[in-house]
């Protein structure tokens, strides 16, 4: 499964109501960290397959999901399960990292 991309207005639907856990990847097109873990979450996101959905929420763009989340910087990580955050990392991270916090976190 590609990553999804998630706004305000999709982002109860696609995280809160998935029957399988998301990892929100909150982001934006300027932020350099951001743009290191995005092929790593790309991969992540074909490795892991349906079992984990992988989700990319543009702050700039749509500003009241990160600010629900209370995101203050970039790259900001969650991990829901039944519709709730139950992990989330802040800042880059080589994808070894990545892949064994979502595994300790699903």
């Amino acid at each position: 499964m590609a990553t999804v991309a998630v706004t305000d207005a999709t982002f109860d639907a696609e995280v809160k109501n998935s029957s399988v856990p998301v990892v929100v990847d909150f982001w934006a097109e300027w932020c350099g960290p951001c743009k290191q873990i995005g092929p790593a979450l790309e991969e992540l996101s074909a490795e892991y397959g349906d079992a984990v959905k992988i989700a990319k929420v543009d702050v700039d763009s749509n500003p009241n999901s990160a600010a629900a989340m209370g995101v203050r910087g970039i790259p900001a990580l969650f991990v829901f399960k039944d519709g709730a955050p139950v992990a989330n990392l802040a800042g880059a991270r080589p994808k070894a990292a990545l892949k064994s916090w979502i595994d300790e976190s699903i």
